[in-house]
């Protein structure tokens, strides 16, 4: 079981790093190709649209025909391909091409190896332990981002992350699952977990927002340098991890007030980015962001297990996430354009306070 446990971290991590070690500049790589903030968004959203309908179809087909490692193995292939075919996109048109396809391959993955996870025993503090690795993972690709400092190399890694990361998959075991053929259908999990969903996309609307416009302003409007950039993300990261494996076993607050915790705290963070006036007070604001995401990514994952099918659940969980990520890069680009990069620090605090206030609605 131990083994299967490291297994599963170690693929989890290189996944996510392969996913972070691109995310992080590719605001910076599409604006080298555009000089338009507004295809800026788009180009970030188009990886999320697509991301939205394979989480949403592969997770019910996982749940339908219950398998998860033929998903999971096919997507870390599919991915290796499609973030190494970054590395020959140089034009805005080809750089959409590929982050459709690089959407469409990551998206099958995460809500399978979690319902993987969680079916592999239904432990708590494993499934947080698994969790943290997520974040270990966005870490380690940030910082070797920051340490490659060029854009297009860093496809290349990407790229040798997620084959990593299916030869680790091939040592798991693929249990056999009882086949789920009577789902409920996604719009009445949907409909019965409305609010939690709701407040997750607020949420996540207002952060993306943000996200898409953050590395701009460090490095244009406070000068920072492409390391010091990769700090800043450090300092979210590295928080989350350290406290995902705190909620295992030490934390022993309901999943879902971790959730709402998890929410209301966001307010503060993008209320604190909003007054900046240096590159380094981002690190406190991203440290809080760790916070955050532990909280509500491991409250509502499990919540959502122990009462919906698992796949299917956490597939919705993945695009909505996905949702927000296609919508708060269009409107970053468009209050960019229209007014100002820090008008969205202030978007996404009066957005942040109405996702809490959403959350509250949800029942226990």
């Amino acid at each position: 079981m131990q083994k299967l446990n490291n297994l599963l971290r170690g693929t989890t991590f290189f996944q996510h790093a392969g996913v972070s070690i691109v995310y992080v500049f590719m605001p910076i790589l599409a604006q080298s190709l555009t000089s338009n903030i507004l295809e800026v968004g788009l180009t970030i959203a188009s990886f999320f649209l697509a991301q939205i309908l394979s989480s949403l179809y592969f997770g019910r087909l996982s749940d339908k025909k219950g398998v998860r490692l033929i998903f999971i193995r096919i997507g870390l292939l599919s991915c290796a391909i499609m973030f190494g075919l970054h590395y020959i996109a140089d034009n805005s048109f080809y750089l959409v091409l590929v982050r459709l396809g690089a959407g469409v391959a990551s998206g099958m993955i995460v809500p399978t190896i979690l319902a993987y996870t969680y079916e592999s025993g239904k432990d708590k503090s494993k499934i947080a332990s698994v969790i943290s690795f997520h974040a270990l993972g966005w870490l380690v690709g940030i910082v070797a981002a920051g340490i490659a400092n060029n854009e297009k190399m860093i496809f290349l890694v990407s790229s040798g992350l997620f084959l990593t990361g299916l030869a680790l998959s091939a040592k798991m075991p693929n249990y056999t699952i009882t086949q789920e053929v009577r789902i409920e259908s996604t719009k009445k999990i949907i409909i019965r977990n409305k609010y939690f969903f709701l407040s997750l996309l607020l949420r996540h609307i207002g952060a993306t927002s943000v996200w898409t416009i953050l590395p701009l302003v460090l490095t244009e409007v406070f000068g920072a340098k492409l390391y010091e950039v990769s700090i800043v993300y450090v300092a979210n990261t590295g928080t989350s991890f350290v406290l995902m494996n705190l909620m295992g076993n030490r934390i022993n607050i309901k999943n879902i007030t971790n959730f709402k915790i998890g929410i209301g705290l966001s307010v503060l963070v993008f209320a604190g980015m909003a007054v900046m006036n240096s590159w380094w007070m981002a690190i406190p604001c991203m440290a809080l962001v760790g916070i955050t995401w532990a909280f509500l990514y491991i409250g509502g994952t499990i919540h959502l297990m122990e009462n919906n099918p698992k796949s299917t659940s956490t597939g919705i969980f993945n695009s909505t996430v996905s949702v927000a990520n296609v919508i708060g890069p269009v409107i970053a680009g468009v209050i960019g354009f229209w007014y100002n990069e820090m008008g969205v620090m202030y978007f996404a605090v009066g957005i942040c306070m109405l996702a809490f206030l959403v959350s509250l609605k949800i029942k226990k």
